[in-house]
């Protein structure tokens, strides 16, 4: 496994990072290597979210017929 440092990291970030890290019960470096994780999976967040749902939608989903655009007057 690699090593990655971090130098002049704003004060804030870090305030922010730890506060996250708590949130999720963790330490800050935990934390960190879980969001560069995230950050570099090649599935995006709404790839990951349509293949979750993807049992609530159905397979016969219907979309409502198509016209055309309606003219809108701006003036």
């Amino acid at each position: 496994m690699g090593t990655v440092t971090v130098r002049n990291l704003d004060d804030d970030v870090q305030r922010r990072l730890k506060l996250r890290a708590a949130r999720h019960q963790r330490s800050m470096e935990a934390e960190a290597r879980a969001i560069l994780t995230a950050a570099v999976r090649e599935t995006s967040l709404a790839r990951s979210w349509l293949d979750a749902t993807r049992d609530l939608r159905g397979p016969d989903l219907e979309l409502p017929e198509r016209g055309q655009p309606r003219d809108l007057d701006l003036g």
